[in-house]
């Protein structure tokens, strides 16, 4: 998708992320290895910003231990027009920026 090149052109490529093979759908699943806040707080961070992704946590429901994965994840959904995606990707990437440099 599109969306994957506009990643590349705003997210700083020394930031420790990957992307889960994308299948199709309308949303791209964002790893952030390493995350040094939870993904709701990421959330919120971004939300405060007018940008909405989905906390990954929501989706990691049922295991019998905590695992980190499920809190270093966003889902983003790239169904809106480029411009606003676009926006959308720079203030996530922005935004993991400044947690991974401890802002």
């Amino acid at each position: 998708s599109r969306a994957l090149e506009w990643i590349g052109d705003c997210f700083d490529n020394s930031l420790p992320f990957s992307l889960h093979v994308c299948e199709g759908a309308l949303f791209l699943w964002l790893w952030c290895e390493g995350l040094p806040i939870r993904s709701a707080e990421l959330y919120e961070r971004l939300k405060q910003r007018g940008t909405l992704v989905v906390p990954g946590h929501h989706f990691f429901f049922g295991l019998d231990e905590p695992w980190r994965h499920a809190q270093e994840c966003i889902r983003i959904n790239y169904s809106q027009p480029e411009t606003v995606v676009r926006e959308g990707l720079r203030m996530i990437g922005d935004e993991l920026s400044r947690c991974y440099q401890g802002r």
